[in-house]
């Protein structure tokens, strides 16, 4: 038994041979830097969590809260567990499997089929030790585990890609609630001021100073505001849904205290940075581990063109009374090794190879094609940046002049200077305007968070995919 055991270790010293292709990284298919007027270069290369980028607090609890209890972060998470399972179920392979297991039996043979000329009983004991080994000569089933390990990699970077996006969806319904909330406080104070200016307008036109046609136009300024009304209460109940469904529990009703949406809420992100650091984007991290278990694959197919070994050892005692199970003598043992060499599969090996090649091909594709998507994502928040800069400036400047114009509108429409008409023509700009301050604001917001998106949940300096094992 134990020059067998010797024999085992001898083989495994020899085995170990890998027919994986070297892996390349490909080349990316895009400039190697973004075209944008800043002219800042990021010199900081520390993490941007999103504990440091968003700077409200509420947001920070609601964040927290989700990244506890959504479902989907949970089925992801389950998923980097399944993968890690699989994972060491491949890596058992790679070793001996011992086995050690217990026999008896008593057995009574008839007269006739006995030696003698009377029946008799027999019995058997046994307890062995067994082992059995598949010797990785060529390499198939380290090629088998290193693709498993990839896939299990691939799996929590999907993980990681489903945080981000849940942290970055909470931002911007969170920021959505609080503009439609805004929004319907600014539907409110102008439905008022409407309804103030057809109270006025009322009596005028019962003492013949205003006409019907002011009166009318009057009238419909106070239905449009009403219709404006009932819209932002929609919107603000459907964002407050949209926001429980992502926190994975009842969002609060009341409307949240926090900073307003004016407030510096957003940390500053890094300028000038080179396309390279996409290649710490989760999903192009993902794909990058699903090439590399595809190219594991590869090896593992070609490793089936050639022999396989196994080795199967059992020892152990036996005796025909159970009292002299271990007693001298009575040991046992056996050695099987077995050789299978593929000669005549019709074809089927050689398609297997092919079909992990195209698979190969398949996936490169995929992986530039993910890195050109993330490139187009970080160009288009850049851009988005600097532009949402000078139209949210522009936007408060014009909403200035417009409660000017409405406060001179007002004043000259009392003392007669003016008519009706100035003054709705005010009125109905400044709440479009207003409107439109809101509105740009939160398109600020949310282009700033996908571009927190985009760069991966924060800017990370550039490294090659960590080939770290899983626990089991």
């Amino acid at each position: 038994m134990k020059r067998c055991l010797l024999s085992l270790a001898v083989v495994a010293a020899l085995s170990g041979c890998s027919l994986i292709p070297d892996y390349q990284r490909p080349e990316a298919p895009v400039p190697s830097a973004w075209e944008t007027g800043d002219e800042a270069i990021a010199t900081d290369t520390a993490l941007i969590g999103w504990q440091a980028f968003f700077k409200d607090p509420e947001l920070q609890r609601l964040i927290g809260v989700a990244l506890e209890n959504n479902r989907d972060l949970r089925v992801a998470a389950l998923n980097v567990e399944a993968n890690r399972a699989l994972y060491g179920i491949q890596r058992a392979d790679v070793y001996p499997q011992v086995d050690i297991n217990g026999d008896g039996s008593r057995m009574r043979l008839p007269a006739d089929l006995a030696d003698g000329n009377s029946s008799m009983i027999t019995s058997q004991y046994s307890a062995t030790v067994g082992v059995s080994w598949e010797l990785d000569l060529f390499g198939r089933i380290s090629s088998l585990r290193e693709q498993a390990l990839q896939e299990f990699l691939a799996s929590d970077e999907a993980r990681r890609g489903v945080q981000i996006s849940l942290v970055a969806n909470v931002a911007s319904t969170y920021f959505t609630w609080q503009a439609d909330q805004a929004l319907l406080e600014v539907t409110q104070e102008t439905l008022k001021a409407f309804e103030e200016s057809l109270s006025l307008t009322s009596r005028s036109f019962e003492v013949g100073v205003a006409s019907s046609l002011e009166l009318s136009q009057a009238r419909s300024s106070v239905q449009t505001a009403r219709v404006s009304l009932a819209q932002y209460r929609r919107f603000v109940a459907q964002d407050r849904n949209a926001l429980t469904a992502l926190l994975g529990q009842a969002a609060p009703r009341l409307p949240v205290q926090s900073a307003s949406l004016n407030e510096e809420l957003l940390a500053e992100l890094p300028v000038g940075l080179p396309s390279e650091v996409l290649y710490q984007r989760p999903d192009i991290l993902e794909a990058e581990y699903q090439l590399l278990a595809v190219n594991a694959s590869i090896g593992a197919a070609k490793a089936a063109f050639f022999p396989s070994i196994s080795l199967t050892g059992a020892g152990g005692t036996a005796s025909s009374d159970l009292d002299g199970l271990f007693d001298g003598g009575s040991e046992y043992w056996s050695f099987t090794p077995s050789i299978s060499i593929p000669i005549f599969r019709a074809g089927a090996l050689k398609a297997s190879l092919d079909y992990a090649e195209i698979i190969k091909n398949q996936q490169v594709a995929q992986y530039e094609g993910a890195i050109q998507t993330a490139f187009q994502e970080v160009a288009d928040g850049l851009v988005a940046r600097e532009t949402y800069v000078e139209q949210v400036a522009a936007q408060r400047a014009l909403l200035e002049t417009s409660e000017d114009y409405y406060r001179l509108a007002e004043r000259r429409y009392r003392t007669g200077i003016d008519s009706y008409l100035t003054l709705l023509d005010a009125q109905r700009q400044l709440f479009d305007v207003r409107q439109g301050a809101v509105t740009d604001r939160l398109s600020q917001l949310i282009s700033e968070v996908n571009l927190f998106k985009a760069l991966g949940g924060g800017w990370y300096e550039e490294q090659e995919p960590e080939q770290r094992e899983p626990e089991t």
